[in-house]
């Protein structure tokens, strides 16, 4: 039998039974021997492997799964890979997965609830031993679908208290609220919020900026400049300039996040204005870049990389049915000033 004949008529692939029938043998003994079984005879190890290596064979994870009802795989959800935030965070969790021998299904969902619906259904496929997902805004459709799953599931970036339920996260909230005192501190009465992307955590540093000035009487409607569209170091340094043209003026802009903010201080730079003896700017997360600015960057530093390796680690007992002692981990902010406020 040639290669090309060796392959599922049904499929195109190299079946494990294709295998089995190149080196004549069963095709339990192919699989046991692919595991790695110490009972199966070295002699049939070798033969095995060099006929799956010559058919190219790769075995097939779902149905693997499916026989030992078991599963190494992790499915992984986050918004978007063009923001740095997402990249640490995904990074530290496949690091921890890695070391702990499980495999990550990254999906990115692009902020689209269906997309992730459609995302996790294709992950649940290869009937994965546990999920990471990003906040707690989905769909119905999807907190259905994982409620049935009956697949283990921590939630990143975000954190909840409810019963049964995994999070790692910090309270966005109580980040933004930080910042805006800080600005008041600062002397900073007309404190202007600037987001972009609009996505729930964005909205969670909305109400934190919101309340904090209310409580200080200081706020007003026409300081909160919200644009949908991705956020990004070119879209900062438009919303800039049409803040800045606002009257009466601002004499700080908080924006949600770095990147923004990033772009507001190189506009500020093209524009001559004084940062931060004009106008005090700050931003959110402390993404890379932000301490090389001029002037460097006042932010919220979230620990995305601890996050990501904590919410790994509570999955991974959770797949092995071990104790999890918390099941919400608040892993904090930091308030990093520097020379922009």
């Amino acid at each position: 039998m040639t290669d090309k004949t060796a392959r599922s008529r049904a499929t195109g692939r190299v079946t494990l039974a294709d295998v089995a029938q190149a080196a004549d043998v069963s095709p339990i003994t192919v699989s046991r021997a692919l595991r790695g079984e110490r009972a199966v005879d070295p002699e049939l190890v070798a033969r095995v492997q060099a006929a799956a290596n010559r058919l190219g064979y790769v075995p097939d994870p779902a149905a693997r799964a499916l026989a030992s009802r078991t599963s190494t795989h992790v499915a992984l959800l986050v918004p978007m890979l063009s923001n740095a935030l997402f990249v640490d965070l995904l990074e530290a969790a496949q690091r921890t997965l890695g070391q702990a021998g499980y495999q990550t299904l990254i999906g990115v969902t692009h902020y689209d609830a269906a997309e992730e619906e459609q995302l996790l259904r294709g992950h649940m496929l290869h009937r994965p031993a546990g999920m990471l997902v990003t906040g707690f805004d989905r769909s119905e459709a999807t907190r259905a679908l994982i409620a049935a799953s009956a697949v283990p599931c921590v939630h990143l970036m975000e954190t909840s208290a409810a019963p049964g339920v995994y999070s790692v996260g910090l309270s966005q909230d109580e980040g933004s609220a930080a910042m805006t005192r800080h600005l008041l501190e600062r002397g900073c009465r007309r404190i202007a919020f600037a987001a972009a992307q609009l996505d729930p955590r964005t909205m969670q540093r909305l109400e934190g900026w919101r309340r904090t000035l209310q409580e200080a009487g200081l706020h007003s409607p026409t300081l909160e400049w919200l644009n949908p569209a991705p956020s990004s170091i070119e879209l900062g340094g438009r919303m800039f300039e049409q803040i800045l043209g606002q009257s009466p003026p601002v004499d700080a802009i908080f924006f949600c996040n770095d990147d923004l903010a990033q772009g507001a201080l190189l506009a500020a730079l093209r524009m001559g204005v004084a940062v931060p003896g004009r106008v005090k700017i700050a931003g959110f997360n402390d993404l890379t870049g932000s301490d090389q600015m001029l002037p460097p960057l006042t932010t919220v530093r979230t620990p995305r990389g601890e996050i990501g390796s904590a919410a790994a680690q509570m999955l991974v007992k959770l797949m092995r049915g071990e104790a999890v002692e918390k099941h919400c981990i608040d892993l904090g902010f930091e308030i990093v000033v520097r020379g922009s406020t």
